[in-house]
């Protein structure tokens, strides 16, 4: 039951307790006392978190230090603003050179080949993303690659700047890819499409496949610092897993928006983990060591994608970005990249996910160090772990002392090992 004092959303959504510095909204007379002005484009709980910020109080003018701007503005307004010593926006000019399906593939590989002229074996160390092409422009390429698999092979095809599963089918057949050729109703060419073979063998828990949404924090891309929060989700299918029918949404899509289609969805009864549920069972069933190689193996993917494009984005000091990484493991445990979202999504479906938000959010402004707290040495923030500190990656062992890697260097990331403080009395 809640209390007289809880604060709560305009959705009735409790605000949780941080241990890290927050208030109840104050008076304007009270609000005229801070220092750190913000403004912000959303209504969900990124706004809700920068309400409840102690010392920040909301601009309507230009004299904002930090500002949660939409696309539209970064199309519109971005290259027309002179920005102030101290203001600070949410995205990097050009994110779309790592967040665009056909971009992130292009970059991929091209770094790809860099690493093989290098003599780099690849097809072992830099290999996660599957074989993937951009239609039309590598039409005729896909149709040389598609020959060479089974004929029972899945391929997926997604639209290059779609979102929620929204254009998303399988297909074995090429006659079937043909539909990226179809026109809309106003007789215009529709977006280009990319194609990928199909992870026919997903991790299944349950008998449904899922994956995984991560969040990463970029501060700078030169010199590069990135940061990894402990937290995030396992969102899970629909219905359980199978390559009989490659039409069936609620099978192959882990969507909510798709999941939320089904005549006998319950929202209740939830189709997502927390990471720390997800790695407790990786580890019940692997042990610790495998669970240890994995989670080496996803923080490489993480940082040699941020790498494939640390000298094509923007550098702007002005500018940071949250990005949603979506992973799949498959039945080996191997993560494989689906994609990189420069605005993850910040609604909550339940008050759990809500906690999850406000505590990822409430974070990250905390490693921003807008309000100058920090020494700038430190090795984890709130939820977050630095992963990558000025180019160069961290290492486990070098900030937890009693650390025992597997092999190697394991590398400072700790997915799904959050606990809250308790709160001071």
């Amino acid at each position: 039951m809640s209390s007289a004092k809880e604060r709560r959303t305009s959705n009735q959504l409790t605000i949780p307790t941080i241990t890290t510095s927050q208030s109840t909204p104050q008076t304007p007379r009270e609000q005229k006392k801070k220092k750190i002005l913000f403004k912000c484009a959303l209504t969900n709980t990124i706004s809700d978190v920068l309400t409840n910020r102690e010392g920040w109080a909301q601009t309507q003018g230009d004299d904002w230090q930090f500002f949660w701007v939409t696309r539209e503005w970064m199309t519109t307004c971005y290259d027309k603003h002179k920005f102030s010593e101290k203001q600070l926006i949410c995205h990097f000019r050009n994110d779309f050179e790592l967040t665009r399906k056909d971009f992130l593939i292009k970059n991929y590989k091209k770094a790809r080949k860099a690493k093989e002229k290098s003599g780099v074996d690849v097809a072992t160390e830099f290999n996660f993303i599957p074989s993937s092409y951009v239609l039309p422009a590598e039409y005729h390429l896909f149709v040389e690659e598609f020959r060479k698999y089974p004929t029972d092979t899945i391929w997926i095809m997604k639209p290059v700047a779609g979102a929620q599963g929204k254009g998303i089918f399988l297909f074995r057949k090429l006659k079937h890819v043909q539909e990226w050729k179809k026109k809309d109703s106003s007789g215009s060419e529709a977006l280009p499409y990319v194609v990928q073979s199909y992870i026919h063998n997903p991790y299944l828990v349950g008998g449904k496949k899922f994956d995984v949404r991560i969040y990463v924090l970029v501060t700078s891309f030169r010199p590069m610092n990135a940061w990894v929060h402990r937290e995030g989700f396992a969102r899970f299918s629909h219905s359980r897993y199978s390559t009989e029918s490659v039409d069936d949404a609620f099978v192959h899509l882990t969507n909510v928006a798709v999941a939320k289609t089904a005549a006998d969805y319950d929202p209740e009864r939830g189709l997502k983990w927390s990471l720390p549920k997800l790695f407790r069972f990786f580890k019940s069933m692997h042990g610790q060591s495998k669970v240890s190689k994995t989670m080496n193996d996803l923080a490489k993917v993480i940082i040699e994608s941020l790498k494939s494009v640390q000298n094509l984005i923007i550098q702007d000091t002005h500018c940071f970005e949250l990005y949603g990484y979506d992973i799949l493991f498959d039945e080996n445990l191997k993560p494989w990249l689906l994609e990189v979202n420069a605005s993850p999504s910040l609604t909550a479906s339940s008050q759990e996910d809500f906690e999850l938000k406000y505590r990822v959010l409430n974070h990250m402004i905390d490693v921003l160090d807008i309000e100058k707290k920090l020494l700038g040495n430190e090795n984890q923030i709130g939820g977050f772990d630095i992963l990558v500190r000025n180019s160069k990656p961290v290492e486990l062992c070098k900030v937890a002392r009693h650390a025992q890697p597997f092999f190697g260097a394991q590398l400072n990331l700790r997915l799904g090992d959050y606990v809250e403080p308790t709160p001071m009395p």
